[in-house]
């Protein structure tokens, strides 16, 4: 049957070997046998630029590219702690970067895609820092940087990150319902999915006055996460550690 795949927020990194073997061994597996897998978001915990010659970026990057050569169609979006990838790296692993937020047609139904953390909005501290780096003029300044010192700011960068989001009710950083709301109707959808909140769910709303879904993408710390679609329908999974 066809399948389509959906995962974001696995923060990869070389200090979790474990969850960086449980991805490839999913590409190898599951990847391999979908029409489309979709990555929204937080594929690496910290991405410095696509000149990044670490171990785990090259693994990766064959992962991906290996998936991609199988037949699968990889597709790769933004997250807020790797928005700095860029298409040297995604055609490098045979993979096409999305816009976010990205309408696609999901056997017969437009669903909107999302990294999520555009529909935190009651962040307004974070909402006013994504704004910041987003700009062609920091990112050019900080790409220009030796790769050893962009490593190193975004090492500072994480670590100042915890610490604020630890004073943080949690409330404020998951998304604004009429946040939601709008967005679907601005895109006239009535499915829409994204992770960033790592709070795997399905949500039942009222969109243009008719029933309407949210689907909610897990994180990958202690397990995998993923949500297939059918054309008979989605369903949130999760993946055991190998």
């Amino acid at each position: 049957m066809a399948c389509t795949l959906f995962i974001s927020d696995l923060h990869l990194d070389p200090q979790r070997p474990e969850i960086t073997r449980l991805f490839l061994d999913f590409l190898e597996q599951r990847g391999r046998s979908a029409e489309r897998l979709y990555i929204l978001g937080d594929l690496f915990e910290a991405w410095v630029g696509d000149d990044d010659d670490s171990t785990l970026a090259g693994a990766v990057c064959t992962g991906l590219g290996d998936c991609a050569r199988s037949g699968t169609a990889v597709y790769i979006m933004h997250g807020n702690r790797d928005f700095l990838l860029g298409k040297v790296f995604t055609a490098t692993c045979g993979c096409t970067l999305l816009t976010d937020p990205s309408a696609i047609d999901l056997y017969g139904q437009a669903t909107l895609l999302m990294h999520g953390d555009l529909l935190c909005t009651d962040d307004t501290e974070y909402q006013a820092f994504r704004a910041m780096v987003r700009e062609s003029q920091w990112q050019q300044a900080f790409l220009a940087k030796p790769l050893a010192e962009r490593r190193q700011i975004a090492m500072q960068l994480r670590e100042t990150s915890i610490e604020r989001t630890q004073g943080k009710p949690e409330s404020i950083m998951d998304v604004n319902q009429q946040s939601v709301v709008d967005t679907m109707e601005r895109h006239a959808v009535q499915r829409l999915i994204h992770g960033h909140t790592h709070r795997p769910a399905v949500h039942d709303l009222t969109v243009n006055g008719k029933p309407a879904q949210r689907l909610v993408l897990g994180d990958w710390y202690e397990q995998g996460s993923v949500l297939e679609c059918t054309p008979a329908g989605c369903q949130l999974q999760s993946l055991g550690m190998p």
